[in-house]
């Protein structure tokens, strides 16, 4: 007879309950083991979350403080006093201390851009085929047109046109393919189309386009009457403190030292000032904002390892994570720092309290910053200093092999081999259900067919005594 069968007869015999008897006896069997592995499961699940959550918080924080450091606003900036002249931008892991300079833009880079004459039937007029020569130097321009050209040292370029690109247009796709040095475009007016090319910024950029057979009708250079030199290639001239110098592009670098100028336009006989501005007021929201954050990141992590009820309590990565944020405060962020100059945080007003969270010491930092704002600005460089020991301290909880990495693996093998632990309990309790119901369906059938003789000799005994 199959288990089920079995389960619905039991007690018919009996009159006792056997299924509810068989179900308490299973599960008080079971009970604690299956209470073990539900608070284990329980515990696990806990401590992964917990972990992840760590593992995701440190790096966040660390990512964050990078990209602020990295934007630049906590360095001191050079200063432009007519931006609409020349800008000044900060290149990296520049000193700006005490900058100051004199900048005068008197001519500014110009490429050189020339124009055909005019195509009546645009742009997919037929020019033919061969192959036209670049050649790079320097050159005068009278008006629109070219009065003499140098060649520079470079090797003159091929850009061969073929049947597939011998329209104006076709002309111009050759040419850009061709990643020559110039770009081409078609210009189109009532007039027609015009094959337009330009070169590079820089006096030294200038050039000849010539054509071969049927292609002389774009050539572009000295004397000739089909194109126009529309914009002559020149350098810029620039005097620093009033002294003259060129450079072939308006993007300047090395005529201040960490420092990029963008020339904006040419403005003879005025000078530019050129200072520093150190980011006082950044610098004093960044150690509040740090600070603040520091403490949320520190209130997480002793919960997590609170010795009582932390679900990291004796996890060994997780109380290093906590040891490190401890030893921030007065972990050297300044290697060269000189005497008696400030190189943790400490030294700059970051204090640590009775419950170990960090406060800010405003007047301190303020007069930190007054004094050493070199320093100052050192804690919070890009990729160094404050950024540099944070990012450790993240790179090393996070470690696959030795931080919180491989204790988020083991806790996720031991939840595995409690799935499995319950999965053999589960199998084992159905293996003793089945066997105490067929032992119980049994004893059910005995007490069946022993109350059958009771009754049959209980009516023979009535019959016998009636029979007096």
């Amino acid at each position: 007879m199959a288990i089920e069968s079995i389960a619905k007869t039991l007690g018919t015999g009996s009159g006792v309950d056997v299924t509810a008897l068989v179900a308490g006896l299973v599960e008080a069997t079971f009970a604690n083991k299956n209470a073990a592995l539900t608070a284990k499961a329980d515990a696990l699940t806990a401590q992964i979350s917990k972990v992840s959550e760590l593992k995701s918080t440190i790096s966040d924080f660390a990512s964050a403080l990078a990209a602020l450091t990295s934007g630049g606003t906590l360095a001191t900036q050079p200063t432009s006093s007519k931006s609409d002249v020349v800008t000044a931008t900060r290149l990296a892991g520049a000193d700006l201390t005490g900058l100051s300079a004199s900048v005068e833009v008197r001519q500014l880079a110009q490429a050189q851009v020339a124009s055909t004459d005019p195509f009546a039937n645009g742009e997919d007029t037929v020019v033919g085929t061969g192959t036209l020569t670049l050649t790079f130097g320097t050159a005068t321009v009278s008006g629109t047109s070219m009065t003499s050209f140098t060649a520079g040292p470079a090797d003159p370029i091929s850009i061969t046109i073929d049947s597939a690109h011998n329209t104006l247009a076709g002309v111009a796709d050759a040419i850009n393919a061709a990643n020559a040095g110039v770009t081409a475009s078609i210009m189109t007016d009532a007039n027609g189309a015009r094959l337009v090319v330009k070169g590079a910024t820089g006096a030294s950029q200038a050039f000849e386009l010539k054509g071969s057979s049927q292609l002389r009708e774009l050539d572009i250079g000295r004397n000739e009457s089909g194109s126009d030199i529309n914009t002559a290639a020149q350098n810029a001239i620039v005097a620093l403190d009033g002294v003259q110098t060129t450079y072939n592009t308006n993007s300047v670098y090395g005529l201040i030292d960490g420092v990029r100028l963008d020339l904006v336009s040419a403005a003879i006989g005025t000078k530019v000032n050129i200072g520093a501005k150190a980011p006082t007021t950044e610098l004093k929201q960044s150690v509040t904002n740090f600070v603040e954050t520091w403490n949320e990141v520190y209130k997480l992590v002793k919960a997590a390892t609170n010795a009582v009820d932390g679900p990291l309590r004796g996890d060994p990565a997780a109380k290093d994570l906590l040891r490190q944020l401890k030893g921030m405060t007065l972990a050297t962020l300044v290697p060269n720092a000189a005497t008696d100059h400030p190189a943790t945080l400490a030294d700059i007003g970051v204090a640590t309290q009775r419950d170990g969270s960090l406060t800010v010491d405003a007047t301190r930092l303020a007069t930190t910053l007054t004094t050493f704002p070199k320093e100052v600005e050192a804690i919070f460089a890009q990729g160094v200093g404050l950024t540099k020991a944070l990012s450790e301290i993240a790179s090393r909880a996070t470690n696959k092999d030795t931080g919180l990495g491989v204790s988020q693996a083991n806790y996720e093998k031991a939840q595995t081999k409690v799935e499995d632990a319950k999965e053999n309990v589960l199998a084992a309790t159905e293996k003793l259900r089945s066997r105490m119901t067929q032992q119980f369906a049994a004893m059910d059938a005995k007490v069946a067919a022993y109350k059958s003789t009771q009754s049959f000799l209980e009516q023979q005994i009535k019959a016998w005594n009636g029979g007096d």
